[in-house]
């Protein structure tokens, strides 16, 4: 098998198959389209067979494109949706989500308190549920979030949390010795993962992204490399630079890495997240 790429987002503009929430325009979408062949055509040459796709936030908590997406090429793909937390049937949707080939979903803070997000109880039976239901957590969220993350994490130890694109930890060019330790410190907690993605928005922002480096050293030797995957956060990636500059930092510059870890941070983990059935 090739490289698992963990996080990549598709969209088309076939508004009447698939609408749009109405807060975004067709104007906004950058770029007009970005379907599962645009997207391969970027992966397959460098090697990625398979790619987790995100739901996209221009529709919501209609999964319906991902997931067409997905029953088209279902040994290509899996899938990472948003379900409303507070619902009453949200457990039936998650269930339902995971037979369409659904293993995680993205939450995000919105407006909450660092310190109170994830403490009130609003999103215990989606956090639950996931555990129950082997599909992982995907917080997008800055490096602030983080403790009150782990307090989740240790409430809901049976569930996956799966970090996105290193707690954007550097967006605005300046990796913070304290929001690094804050990543490091969540390494306690056996369930907590971390994507090691979206280089092109992290520290200068420009290939070959070896500033980056110290940090994803930290990040390997706190989590080690079964709990580390691997995502190009395409298109965004090739919209700002090229899909190769996204995937050859992991593969060719970390020469602290065993053969066994890059396998691991480029395929293996996020294999055993979410595409084993």
């Amino acid at each position: 098998m090739g490289y698992i790429d963990a996080h990549s987002h598709v969209w088309d503009q076939d508004f009447a198959r698939y609408p749009i929430l109405a807060e975004y325009s067709p104007e906004a979408m950058k770029p007009a389209t970005f379907t599962p062949e645009e997207l391969l055509a970027h992966a397959e040459p460098c090697g990625v067979d398979r790619v987790v796709l995100i739901q996209m936030s221009y529709y919501g908590t209609d999964n319906s494109y991902m997931v067409d997406a997905i029953a088209q090429r279902p040994d290509t793909f899996r899938g990472v949706g948003i379900v409303d937390h507070a619902a009453g049937d949200v457990e039936d949707t998650m269930e339902s989500l995971r037979a369409a080939g659904v293993r995680g979903f993205r939450i995000q803070p919105g407006d909450a308190e660092p310190g109170g997000w994830l403490g009130d109880g609003s999103h215990d039976r989606l956090l639950a549920a996931a555990g129950d239901l082997r599909q992982a957590v995907c917080p997008l969220i800055d490096a602030v979030y983080l403790p009150a993350l782990g307090r989740a994490c240790e409430r809901f130890p049976g569930t996956n949390f799966v970090v996105d694109h290193l707690a954007r930890i550097g967006v605005g060019g300046v990796i913070r010795e304290e929001d690094v330790s804050n990543l490091c410190e969540l390494a306690r907690c056996p369930n907590a993962l971390v994507k090691v993605s979206a280089f092109y928005a992290l520290g200068s922002t420009q290939p070959p992204h070896d500033d980056l480096i110290p940090l994803i050293r930290r990040v390997h030797e706190s989590f080690g490399a079964e709990r580390l995957m691997w995502a190009t956060d395409c298109p965004y990636q090739v919209e700002r630079g090229t899909y190769s500059a996204g995937i050859s930092l992991v593969r060719d510059r970390l020469d602290f890495l065993s053969d066994a870890d890059r396998q691991a941070i480029l395929g293996g983990t996020a294999a055993r997240v979410f595409f084993a059935d």
